[in-house]
């Protein structure tokens, strides 16, 4: 399928490691001139290496997305860069897990905010005047599976999550009509550093030590029960947020995507 994006050029937050790495690299291998956003030079330039490796074009920024001056930073440097942007994807941001009743405080609750729910508003506001001026824009948020699958230990990342599809619903209203197409995927577990750095700080809250092997134990085990029987690969997810960022989607709007193995019990 030709997805008709070739030099296009897109904004991908989170990109340093999992998911978002994944989503610039499979843009660039479309042709797509890629900025990459996180907190971590290093890893930043290293994301940057691998795609111009493979013959893309990218660059980095490296900002505190959580913040207000982070996110126009982000975009200032597309705008100087490329005079604007086509395709923006939110990947930035991972809610502590913690039980609802025992380890959530405000704070912990308005970091999640800010950087998962604050970041990807801002940042598609920022994005919409450059991509309605052209009639034609895409976004798309990760969401997470969190969204409609609460627990005790995931309110924070489902609160962030379900304001995100609240948000890619009004967002896509907003720019329907002006080519600009908005919509979410929804990863379950996905085999990415984030998926160990929450379990391992989970532990660290309790005032226990993890082994790598346990980490691994508990992912194999969570996996398990899902009917797919394993995590999806950070470029499975990616796959599906270059389709939806492409000039072959024409025609999707304000969607859920839920990729999680089948684990997600509601019908469809």
């Amino acid at each position: 399928m030709d997805l008709r994006i070739s030099g296009k050029r897109a904004l991908v937050t989170g990109a340093s490691s999992g998911i978002g790495r994944a989503c610039a690299v499979a843009l660039a291998q479309e042709g797509v001139e890629v900025c990459v956003v996180g907190r971590d030079p290093d890893r930043l330039a290293a994301v940057v290496s691998e795609i111009e490796t493979g013959g893309g074009k990218a660059f980095s920024v490296s900002v505190d997305l959580s913040t207000e001056s982070g996110c126009k930073s982000a975009m200032n440097a597309c705008v100087e860069a490329w005079g604007g942007v086509d395709i923006l994807i939110n990947c930035a941001g991972a809610a502590p897990r913690g039980h609802i009743l025992h380890d959530l405080t405000r704070q912990v609750l308005n970091e999640s905010l800010e950087l998962k729910l604050y970041s990807y508003l801002q940042l598609s506001q920022l994005a919409f005047p450059y991509m309605k001026s052209k009639g034609w824009g895409r976004i798309v948020h990760i969401a997470g599976a969190a969204a409609t699958e609460p627990t005790v230990t995931n309110f924070a990342a489902g609160l962030a999550n379900i304001g995100i599809l609240n948000m890619t619903r009004a967002l896509s209203d907003a720019g329907a009509r002006d080519g600009i197409l908005v919509n979410a995927i929804c990863p379950g577990l996905t085999n990415t550093p984030r998926a160990r750095g929450t379990r391992r700080a989970a532990a660290e809250r309790n005032g226990r030590s993890i082994s790598d092997a346990e980490i691994e134990e508990d992912i194999r085990q969570e996996a398990e029960l899902t009917p797919a029987g394993r995590p999806a690969e950070p470029e499975e997810i990616a796959h599906v947020a270059v389709f939806l960022s492409s000039e072959a989607c024409s025609y999707v709007h304000a969607n859920a995507i839920y990729m999680d193995g089948d684990a997600r019990r509601a019908t469809p």
